[in-house]
């Protein structure tokens, strides 16, 4: 009897405990499943969101409202060019408080530091083209676009002479519109936005023989050329020489735009044509030109060792203190570093090797020969004004000041305009702009963001400023920073939804080896 109340004991203590332990591990419990119902709340949010606001963007794109139309009250602002600084302008710029016009030769805006990717498929062209038309729609004020070229200015009257012409005309006919009747514009406040064209330096046959990586259309060009070189290597009736000539790609420049484009050719030689040209892969040779000690000249000399040894990895052949005296059909001819000159075959050349003023720089330039006395460009002052002209303001790479031409410079530049310009009043009663913004604002003040590039073999280097020092990086981490940098420099949610696409894409296809 004693025996079995004991037992019966045992277990109710036995089972009182293990509920004892089961209310304990239900209450540790809760917290746990609480926090987990918060996070898929905060997840199942954070995408309602993010859907929202996409679909958001997408009909606001699709939809633009009502505009106010050309007050013939209001003064007119014209600007020249479609580059970083005037479209960043125009997109900051309030309208309603002048009549604006922008006048360009190309509808749209490049996002040029993702050219390079173009020439070899990893983007496709129009992924990192702006149409203009697009900013303009979704203006306070109508604004009014002329695709044309400023060909002459009537600094007295205010007024400029217009050719009817786009980009492309000029590519295919060497003169474009030039046979129709010039176009009269007046205005009244002028920004020079221009940027600059293609510095040959004076090398005879560069014209004729190089491509350049400038605009869409020079991408195009070594697309082509590239397709063109391989495609004609591969025939069996061809000496071993041709087919080493062919399949030599040669770049001329070791700023970051020819190292970013020997980067890419690399990645499109070896996760590409070495699939689908794979007896021809090994024989393929790339060398980069510079005439400087180094490459890379305004980055941090640890990440020009790093770049250097990455292209020796990748047998990338760089050429330093090199340069170029002459181009022919196949071959080039260099000055090596001891003055003896070499001529050297190729089957694509790429001239990267700086910019020049644009003709029209150049005609704004000799308006005003006593002051404008440097033939690169306009100079200009603390106030971005063109110096001795009145209600003339120039921007991006065509503005002469002391700092480098890059596109974060003219960007900064446009937004910086763009705000005094709305500060400013339209009152009849103010005549001189530049007085006005001599007593209202302060001088202009580059602020450098740091530099980027890429290097090849999914690698990047990077120099940013973090306080008053630097930070040197280089690596395949700073390769995704280089990406996520670049896809939020884009100019539209458009712009980053086709690149981000178009990476996607590469990764699980390939490359397109089609000729456009």
């Amino acid at each position: 009897m004693f025996a079995r109340t004991s037992i019966r004991l045992g277990r109710m203590a036995t089972t009182f405990a293990q509920r004892q332990a089961m209310s304990t591990l239900n209450q540790q419990a809760k917290p746990r499943t609480s926090r987990l119902r918060q996070i898929k709340r905060a997840v199942y949010a954070v995408g309602l969101g993010a859907a929202s606001y996409i679909g958001w963007s997408m009909y606001q794109t699709r939809n633009p409202g009502e505009q106010e139309p050309f007050d013939p009250s209001k003064k007119t602002l014209v600007l020249l060019g479609t580059g970083w600084g005037s479209t960043t302008m125009l997109k900051n710029l309030d309208t309603t408080n002048f009549n604006v016009v922008v006048v360009s030769p190309r509808n749209y805006f490049l996002f040029t530091p993702l050219l390079p990717s173009c020439t070899v498929g990893t983007l496709e062209n129009r992924s990192i083209m702006e149409p203009v038309r697009l900013l303009m729609r979704h203006k306070k004020r109508e604004v009014k676009f002329l695709e044309a070229s400023c060909i002459d200015i009537d600094v007295d009257s205010k007024q400029l002479l217009l050719e009817r012409r786009s980009s492309s005309d000029a590519k295919l006919t060497g003169k474009g519109g030039a046979d129709e009747e010039p176009l009269k514009l007046n205005y009244d406040y002028l920004v020079v936005g221009v940027g600059g064209t293609v510095n040959t330096f004076g090398t005879p046959g560069v014209e004729e023989h190089a491509c350049f990586l400038k605009e869409m259309d020079d991408a195009r060009q070594i697309r082509r050329r590239l397709m063109d070189s391989v495609e004609k290597a591969s025939f069996d009736d061809i000496t071993e020489a041709e087919r080493d000539r062919l399949l030599h790609m040669v770049v001329v420049g070791g700023g970051p735009t020819g190292i970013e484009y020997a980067g890419e050719l690399h990645d499109f030689l070896e996760d590409d044509l070495s699939k689908w040209y794979p007896e021809l892969v090994d024989r393929v040779r790339i060398t980069l030109v510079e005439a400087l000690p180094n490459v890379l000249p305004a980055f941090d000399k640890k990440l020009i060792s790093f770049t250097q040894d990455t292209f020796k990895e990748n047998n990338i052949s760089i050429l330093t203190r090199t340069m170029v005296k002459e181009v022919k059909d196949k071959t080039f001819i260099v000055q090596n570093p001891d003055g003896s000159r070499s001529e050297i075959p190729y089957g694509l050349l790429v001239w990267a090797t700086g910019i020049k003023a644009q003709p029209i720089t150049n005609k704004i330039r000799q308006k005003f020969p006593e002051i404008q006395t440097n033939g690169r460009g306009l100079l200009v002052d603390e106030y971005l004004r063109v110096k001795g002209a009145k209600d003339i303001w120039a921007i991006g790479d065509c503005a002469l000041s002391s700092y480098a031409p890059l596109a974060q410079v003219a960007s900064q530049q446009g937004k910086w305009l763009a705000r005094k310009f709305n500060h400013l009043s339209n009152d009849d009663l103010i005549t001189d702009l530049f007085l006005q913004m001599n007593a209202k604002t302060r001088p202009f003040k580059y602020s450098s963001q740091g530099s980027l590039a890429y290097i090849g073999s999914e690698k990047a280097i990077a120099d940013l400023p973090f306080f008053n020092r630097n930070i040197t990086a280089g690596g395949v981490a700073t390769f995704w920073f280089w990406k996520s940098a670049y896809l939020s420099e884009l100019l539209s949610l458009r712009n980053r939804t086709r690149v981000a696409i178009d990476w996607a894409n590469r990764w699980l296809y390939g490359r397109d080896l089609s000729r456009e």
